[in-house]
């Protein structure tokens, strides 16, 4: 057996395994993530939530999924079916990509890249495809005009978020995920993460989150009182989960950028209790909390309050951070919690 996995078949096997692995880990995840979504909003609105299919509900999101794959497709008239059909499969596909560089642990990653936040960065920019296909291909006015607020909006947060990770990557000398978890090891728990070095970041790079994963109160491509459901609103059956699945795995994945980025990754809060990938998964899980709460609590934006924010305010900051960030990397300002590649974390 040993010698078999040797083999280049044996290999291929092997990364077929992880690969299933992953991409298992990440469905499971977004069933209990939409559950939990919803249960959340349902408690802010002191009401009861999934509570019927399955014991306490646990079962609601299986039920809303096979609803939505024994429906009917509908493909309206005039459409380009080929598009049409293309567009939801790239949102979910590019989505699911993203994950093959995000590390659980130390070596537990599907591709171990120098490069890996600029895989990331550019997978995630290619996100907006999806959604404008989406938009055009429907041939009707009301998702092509979702669509297109879509593009602009995460564009214009994209610029914000890779300002930030910018600092993150001056701060640790590495664009390997792996490596800028390394860099916030230190011997004063999660008082060594980055979330201290670079605080304002972090708000800027949670609220960029929401604006680039289209989720309130940025969720102006598919506000319905706008736009009659935006981008995706002639989509129906498996085409629209797709989109749905999407949008959520997306947004799981900004919670494990947020993690790895600022907080440690795996890492223990406390330096006398071992690291785990369970760490990992938890600090996910309190992100998505947060994620889900401000859905329930804050009001929805208007479209020029929310350009006004990424460009005339987010953008400079951004700016400023990066300057700030290189000075006090070269300088070892505040000793060196900025340069962690200079004085070894």
């Amino acid at each position: 057996m040993a010698e078999f996995l040797t083999t280049p078949l044996g290999v291929l096997v092997i990364v077929i395994a992880q690969v299933l692995l992953v991409v298992a880990f990440v469905m499971i995840s977004l069933l209990f993530l939409v559950y939990g979504d919803r249960k959340i909003w349902a408690a802010v609105q002191m009401r009861r939530g999934p509570n019927v299919v399955g014991p306490w509900g646990l079962l609601q999101t299986v039920a809303d999924a096979l609803k939505y794959v024994v429906k009917e497709i509908v493909i309206p008239s005039g459409a380009d079916r080929a598009v049409f059909i293309m567009a939801p499969l790239v949102s979910f596909v590019l989505a699911m990509l993203a994950w093959s560089v995000i590390p659980f642990f130390d070596g537990w990653v599907l591709a171990d890249l120098n490069v890996a936040i600029l895989f990331v960065f550019a997978v995630s920019s290619l996100e907006v495809y999806g959604v404008i296909m989406g938009g055009w291909a429907s041939n009707s006015k009301y998702p092509f005009l979702g669509s297109l607020r879509s593009a602009a909006q995460m564009i214009s947060y994209e610029v914000s978020i890779g300002l930030i990770i910018i600092g993150v990557i001056l701060s640790s000398g590495s664009m390997n995920f792996s490596g800028i978890v390394a860099a916030q090891d230190g011997n004063y728990g999660l008082f060594s993460w980055y979330w201290l070095p670079h605080f304002p970041m972090v708000f800027l790079f949670f609220i960029s989150a929401l604006a680039e994963t289209n989720r309130p109160p940025f969720d102006l491509p598919e506000a319905e009182s706008e736009l009659v459901a935006g981008y995706q609103v002639e989509y129906s059956s498996t085409p629209f989960l797709l989109f749905m699945a999407g949008e959520y795995i997306a947004i799981f994945l900004m919670c494990a950028l947020t993690s790895l980025l600022f907080f440690g990754g795996w890492l223990s809060p406390i330096p006398f209790i071992p690291d785990s990938p369970l760490w990992m998964v938890a600090k996910m899980a309190f992100f998505f909390f947060i994620f889900a709460m401000v859905k329930a609590i804050v009001p929805r934006y208007r479209y020029d309050q929310l350009m006004r924010l990424g460009w005339k305010v987010f953008l400079p900051l951004s700016l400023f951070w990066v300057v700030w960030v290189a000075f006090a990397a070269r300088y070892e300002f505040f000793g060196g919690a900025y340069a962690r590649w200079a004085v070894g974390g």
